[in-house]
C-alpha cells in the first residue's frame, strides 16, 4: 500500500474518530469550567493527555509486531483497554459528581435569625464550606492525573491496523510518518475542540446552577464514557 494513502488515511480518521467520541473533549471542557483553570492550563492537560492517549496504542501495536501477535489479538486487547477505560471515565464521573453535589449542597446559603438583649433583631446569610474551602475546588486536584491515566488506557483502535503493515514489513520511516499523521491530527482536533469551546463557555453564568457546576461535570463525564459502551465511540 502506497504510504501516501496510508498517509491520507491516518489524517481522516485521526479527525473523525477524535471528533465523533466525546470522550475526547467533554471531560476537558467541562472540568475546566467547573474548577475555573485558565485557558493554558486546560490546553496543557488536554496535550499531554493527547499524547498519553496516542501513544499507548502506538507502542501496543510496536510491541506486537516485536512479538508476532496478529491483527485480531492486538485488536482484541485494545478492545479490553477500551471497556477499561469507559468504565474508569464512567466511576470518575460518578464518584467526582457525588462530591461534587455534596459541595454544592454545602454552599447552599440559608438564613438565621438572631435576636439580642438590646431588642435588636436581624439576619444573616451563611453557607456550610470550610474556612479554606471553594465551590470551584482547591487548587491541588487529582483530576487531571486521573484524566490522564484513563487517556493512557483508553485505545485508538483505528491506529493498529494502519500501523501493522508497514510494521510488518519492517518499514520503520512509515510507520512514524503514520503515527505522526494520526496523532497530530488527533492531539489537535482534541485542542481546537476543547479550546474553542473553553473560550466561548468561560465567562458564561450559570447563576443559582453554578453551585452544582461540579455535579454537573460529574454527569457529563459519566456521559461520555457511557456513549463510548452504548455506541462504541
Amino acid at each position: 500500500m502506497d504510504i501516501n494513502i496510508l498517509i491520507i488515511t491516518a489524517l481522516s480518521i485521526g479527525f473523525i474518530h477524535t471528533l465523533i467520541g466525546p470522550d475526547h473533549y467533554l471531560p476537558f471542557i467541562i472540568l475546566g469550567k467547573a474548577r475555573n483553570w485558565s485557558l493554558a492550563k486546560t490546553g496543557w492537560i488536554t496535550l499531554i493527555c493527547g499524547m498519553g492517549h496516542v501513544l499507548g496504542s502506538v507502542l501496543l501495536g510496536l510491541l506486537g509486531v516485536a512479538f508476532g501477535f496478529a491483527l485480531n489479538r492486538l485488536e482484541g486487547i485494545e478492545a479490553i483497554r477500551g471497556e477499561l477505560a469507559s468504565w474508569l471515565l464512567i466511576g470518575f464521573g460518578i464518584a467526582y459528581g457525588a462530591w461534587g453535589l455534596r459541595l454544592g449542597l454545602r454552599a447552599s446559603e440559608h438564613t438565621h435569625d438572631h435576636d439580642h438583649d438590646a431588642g435588636d433583631h436581624h439576619q444573616h446569610r451563611h453557607h456550610h464550606l470550610g474556612g479554606h474551602a471553594h465551590l470551584h475546588g482547591d487548587t491541588k486536584s487529582y483530576a487531571p492525573w486521573v484524566l490522564f491515566v484513563i487517556f493512557v488506557l483508553g485505545p485508538c483502535e483505528p491506529l493498529i491496523p494502519m500501523l501493522m503493515y508497514p510494521a510488518a514489513q519492517g518499514n520503520w520511516m512509515d510507520v512514524l510518518l503514520v503515527s505522526m499523521a494520526f496523532g497530530v491530527t488527533t492531539i489537535l482536533t482534541m485542542l481546537v475542540v476543547v479550546v474553542g469551546t473553553a473560550l466561548g463557555i468561560m465567562n458564561v453564568k450559570l447563576d443559582f446552577m453554578e453551585r452544582y457546576i461540579h455535579a454537573l461535570a460529574g454527569l457529563i463525564i459519566a456521559i461520555s464514557g457511557l456513549s463510548i459502551k452504548i455506541f462504541g465511540l
